[in-house]
Formats: structure tokens, sequence, C-alpha cells
């Protein structure tokens, strides 16, 4: 019965994440609170479950918030603009430069973890390269959204939060095995990215485009106009450009070498950088106010999970459900079960939203793959690698529908366009992460 009653409050849970009928935050809290009582657990026991839940996730709340407010100063402070630009005046005029140099772009851009400020940034400053040179649209998409699907492993993007929340782990211990993949994937990408652009580069000529149209293309000049992303310049600090990039680069290190806890890192860098770029209190404040409904919604999102966990663990749900699916599946099937779903990850990105992949499916694989010896994060790191790079062909990302519209784009096309690079790219990753040991 129990098993039963789990297996419909994951199921109720997914559905109305699906569509769309209720909020993550309320379907996350409430559902589980009625699936408990119908258990027959007092409402005393289940404030214990909650508790349990909300400590194992406080510490990845509290990183979210900071390093959402850290990054975005950074990116009102101008930090990665004139890497971006650069990028672009190098590539501009060749074909498959450019292609490479969106996938740079991309990467250096989605280092707040954000999509929506990823797009903001790339698109309006690609496009136009893209149509006068005659490249098409889906590319540049297909390419920036991949890009910053390998950056989403950084432990401020959502993803690995949500499996540190699931695995009462600190997402920036989960981050660090994957750097070495992320540096992997990026090369491969940019390989994928001129493989791409020589493609590109021949259907154009197919098209009996002239080459003195082809040069005159290649030789306007892209002015400052065509390639800036619309934000408000009057936040930008050129002349903090060196220390803004030496703060950022120490945090990253602090990181990586684990000292001291990330959500601390994060209040420390952020304590330093808003003074310093924006001396006035009042300005401080303006550019809290501006990313703190980003942080908050974040956090939000990560305390309703903590709260679903925290009662779908304590009342022993989650272990019958476990338990019980066992006895249903082939038994050669069950060790390698977070194989199969991370090879099947992206096309789960077109059926499963964000949050229904991570906190209804992977709570009930790990602890299935676990009982049979396979670690935890192990069956972790294969679900996120099969799963995280098709972030930006899912229906259900409001970022993608925001880069469509940037770019007068269809879903449909994009879907059609870059569903099996997507998915081969995952499938390679996730057989790298095998033959690396990550998984």
């Amino acid at each position: 019965m129990l098993s039963i009653i789990g297996f419909v409050t994951i199921l109720a849970i997914v559905l109305f994440l699906l569509s769309g009928k209720m909020s993550p935050i309320i379907s996350l809290i409430t559902i589980p609170i009625l699936g408990a009582l119908l258990a027959g657990f007092s409402i005393a026991e289940i404030g214990l479950f909650f508790d349990d839940g909300i400590a194992k996730v406080i510490s990845v709340v509290i990183m979210f918030i900071f390093a959402i407010l850290y990054f975005g100063i950074m990116q009102d402070a101008g930090l990665f603009d004139p890497i971006i630009n650069k990028v672009i005046k190098i590539s501009k005029g060749n074909i498959v430069a450019v292609a490479v140099g969106t996938v740079i772009i991309g990467a250096i851009a989605h280092l707040d973890g954000s999509g929506a400020s990823t797009f903001l940034i790339t698109i309006p400053a690609l496009l136009p390269l893209y149509k006068r040179l005659k490249m098409n649209p889906y590319l540049l998409l297909l390419l920036v959204g991949t890009s910053a699907s390998i950056m989403n492993m950084v432990p401020w993007a959502g993803p690995i939060g949500r499996v540190g929340s699931v695995l009462g782990m600190d997402p920036t211990e989960l981050w660090r095995p994957l750097i070495p993949l992320q540096i992997i994937a990026l090369i491969l990408l940019m390989g994928l990215a001129f493989f791409l652009g020589l493609r590109e580069k021949r259907r154009i000529e197919k098209l009996a485009v002239s080459s003195d149209q082809l040069e005159a293309a290649a030789a306007l000049d892209v002015t400052d106009d065509d390639v800036a992303p619309t934000k408000d310049t009057t936040l930008a600090r050129p002349k903090l450009l060196w220390v803004n990039l030496l703060l950022t680069l120490g945090l990253i290190a602090m990181l990586v070498w684990g000292i001291l806890p990330a959500g601390f890192i994060f209040m420390i860098a952020l304590s330093i950088a808003l003074p310093l770029n924006y001396p006035k209190v009042d300005d401080q404040m303006d550019r809290i106010k501006a990313h703190a409904p980003n942080a908050l919604l974040m956090a939000a999102i990560i305390l309703a999970a903590g709260s679903f966990l925290g009662i779908l663990g304590g009342s022993g749900m989650l272990d019958a459900l476990a338990t019980d699916l066992v006895t249903l599946l082939p038994a050669f099937i069950i060790p390698y079960l977070h194989l199969i779903i991370g090879f099947f990850g992206a096309p789960f990105e077109l059926i499963l939203n964000t949050d229904a992949y991570y906190f209804a499916l992977l709570p009930v694989v790990e602890q299935i793959v676990t009982s049979y010896g396979v670690e935890s994060t192990s069956a972790a790191y294969a679900m996120v690698i099969g799963n995280i790079i098709g972030t930006f062909i899912s229906p259900f990302s409001p970022a993608l529908w925001l880069a469509l519209g940037l770019a007068g784009l269809e879903m449909g096309k994009h879907i059609r366009y870059s569903f099996f690079w997507i998915w081969g790219f995952s499938v390679v990753l996730l057989i790298i992460a095998v033959v690396i040991g990550i998984v």
C-alpha cells in the first residue's frame, strides 16, 4: 500500500508539472503532504519529515541565492562583453569560424547558469551575423543551446543543484568530477561546430549564392549596434574588468579547492563585488532587486523539493516503491537502469520537464540501483549527463521559448533540426563518462 501511495504521489506531481496547471512549488509541497496523510502519518510526523528534508537542501539554497546574485552583478558590470565581442570580430565573414565562435560565446554567456540571460546576450549579438552570411539560424540555436547545456553542469545552475538536494550532497562536490567532462565536451562541440560549419558552407554554396555576394558578406563590418545585446550599458564597469576577472577566477579556484562551503564563498565574493562595482548603497540594492526574482524562485523550488523528498523518504514511500519496482523489472536490467535512463535522457526532455526528471524519476532510480551496489553519485551522473545536453530542446524550457522569440524561429523546426545531433552528443558524453570513470 505504501508503494502504491508513493507511486500515485509521484505520478500526480509529474502530471501536474507536465500540464502546467500547478506550479512546481505548490505541487512539490501539497501533494506529498496529502500522500503522507493518506498513508496514516500524523501532522507531527510529517513535520519531522519536513525538517529532515529541509536540512538536506538548505546549503544548496544558500549557494543558489548568492551565486545567481554574484553572476548577475558580473553580467551587469560587463565582465564577459569584451570576450564575446572579440570572438565575434575575429570570426565574422568566415562561416566555419562563426560556428566555432558561437560555441565559445555560448559557454561564456552561460557562466551565470541562467538560460534566459544567455539567450538575451547571444541571440541579438549573433543573429545579424548569421543572417548576413545566409547561415541557418537553427544552427545558431543548436550550438548556443548545446554549449549552454554543457556549462549547465556548474553547481549554481539548476540540474546539479537539484541532484544535490536529492542526494543530500553539496553541489560543488558533485561538480568537481564533471569538470574534465565539461572540458572534453566543449572541445568535442567545437569539433562538431567545425563540421556543421563546413556543411553549412556547402549548403550556402549550393543555393547558388554568387562568390561576389559571399565576398561582400564576408567584408561587411559588424558594428557595435549590430552585435551588442540589449542591456543597460550604464551599468558596465570597463575600468574594473581585470579586477572583476581576477575576483571571478579566484572564486572558481576556491570552489574547486573546496576549503570553504560554496555558499560562503559566493557570499564573500558578492560582498566584495557589489561595493567594488557599485559604491552607492542605492545602486547596490537596485542590483540585488534586479536579480532577486531569479534567485528566490530557484531557492523556493529547491526548498519545496526538500519538503517533497523529506516526506517521501521519511515516510518510507520511496523505499517501498523502489523495492516493489525491483520485483517487477527483469533482474539483468536493474543494475544498469541508471545507464538505460541516461541513454534516453535527451528524449525524456520532450516528455518530462526538469523538475519531474530530477525530483520524481531520479530518486526512484537511485534507490533501485544503489541496492545493487551502484554508488548514488554514479547513478546521478549517468542520468545528469544523458539528460542535461537536451535542456534546450525541451518545450518545457521557458528560456528556449525566449530564444525562439528572439530569433523568430519555431519550436517544431528547432526540435527536428537539433534533436538527433543533441541526442547523439549526449550518448557520446555518457560513453566518455563511463570510460574515464565518472559513471
